[in-house]
């Protein structure tokens, strides 16, 4: 997946054949933003100024905008896994966090998202 950065916030990017542009969304928001560009340089203007708009709007409207991922995360699964991961952790002389982060940056690396 191609993506695109800027002020921690993260774009999708795909190439649409038919109209002949590269189209862009931001991950993480619940409002949908989108842009679009013929050229990289062009598209990654237009990111940015979607980002900002986006920004300048929740403060104008006195709303907290979305923000990128914390760090933080909270998992509810069940008791049979948590045991598992946690032996595999302490077995793997690591703490069930440390464990836990490697195990997801595999898979998100395996996604081909980052």
């Amino acid at each position: 997946m191609n993506t695109l950065n800027y002020k921690g916030y993260t774009a999708r990017i795909h190439f649409d054949e038919r109209d002949g542009i590269f189209v862009g969304r931001v991950l993480g928001l619940r409002s949908t933003v989108s842009f679009h560009g013929e050229s990289v340089k062009d598209l990654t203007a237009q990111f940015q100024l979607a980002l900002n708009d986006y920004l300048n709007d929740c403060k104008e409207s006195g709303l907290t905008p979305d923000k990128p991922a914390s760090g933080r995360l909270m998992l509810r699964i069940p008791s049979e896994l948590h045991s598992i991961a946690l032996l595999a952790a302490q077995s793997s002389g690591q703490s069930l966090n440390q464990w836990a982060a490697k195990a997801i940056q595999a898979q998100a690396d395996h996604a081909q998202i980052a």
